[in-house]
């Protein structure tokens, strides 16, 4: 591994806000770690629509497909992508997740009605936290 390659998996293990990581190719290893740091993102990828969970309540759930910090709206001066009693069909989009300063959209799965925004702007969610209890129309 070349030295620009090894201080580019530097920076981006920086940026990540990731505790741990290694790598390893064609016989060379290397391992990264951080200590007392708090796990952010990973890496986001094109990923199918986000998982639907069963809630305990009534309704199901549109879950994080990625781990990273979840916004309401596409600025923080805009109104938020939807709200509670809002209707929407599949594919609108219903929140941002940000991972490593990318903004990744979480489409509805179905048209449907929010029933509850389940986390706050700004709050840090990992795969499979529910973010929506919804209802399908």
């Amino acid at each position: 591994m070349e030295l620009q390659e090894v201080c580019a998996l530097m920076d981006r293990f920086a940026a990540s806000g990731l505790t741990a990581l290694e790598w390893e190719r064609q016989g060379e290893r290397i391992a990264l770690r951080r200590e007392g740091a708090v796990p952010a993102a990973a890496a986001p990828s094109v990923l199918p629509a986000p998982p639907v969970q069963e809630a305990e309540e009534t309704g199901e759930t549109v879950a994080a497909p990625l781990v990273g910090v979840f916004y309401a709206a596409p600025a923080p001066e805009e109104p938020p992508y939807v709200t509670a009693g809002a209707q929407v069909k599949k594919g609108d989009t219903l929140c941002l997740i940000e991972a490593m300063k990318m903004m990744s959209e979480v489409p509805a799965p179905a048209d449907c009605v929010i029933e509850a925004v389940l986390v706050k702007d700004g709050e840090a969610v990992g795969v499979g936290a529910p973010l929506f209890r919804i209802r399908r129309v």
